[in-house]
């Protein structure tokens, strides 16, 4: 357990944060989930669309400092050529 103030203030805003990341992680999943399914469909713009929206929420993902840039950048990479493909 903190026992000065600050590290209880500190402990209070990782849990905060944990949160916040958690939320956004869950979204990111469940956005890819909905490319996939796009993807796996035979309407090519709604897989570019769901791919379009993926990609920005990663983008806004490595701003905040929830994941990091490579991963985002892999994650987007992975998602284009799979559109491409598609296309």
């Amino acid at each position: 357990m903190a026992n000065t103030k600050s590290a209880i203030k500190a402990a209070r805003k990782a849990l905060r944060f944990a949160a916040r990341n958690r939320r956004v992680k869950t979204h990111l999943k469940t956005l890819q989930k909905k490319f996939e399914h796009a993807a796996a469909g035979s309407d090519a713009a709604a897989a570019k669309a769901a791919g379009i929206a993926y990609a920005s929420a990663m983008d806004k993902a490595v701003k905040s400092g929830v994941i990091h840039r490579n991963a985002a950048n892999h994650a987007k990479s992975r998602v284009a050529k799979h559109a491409m493909a598609k296309a």
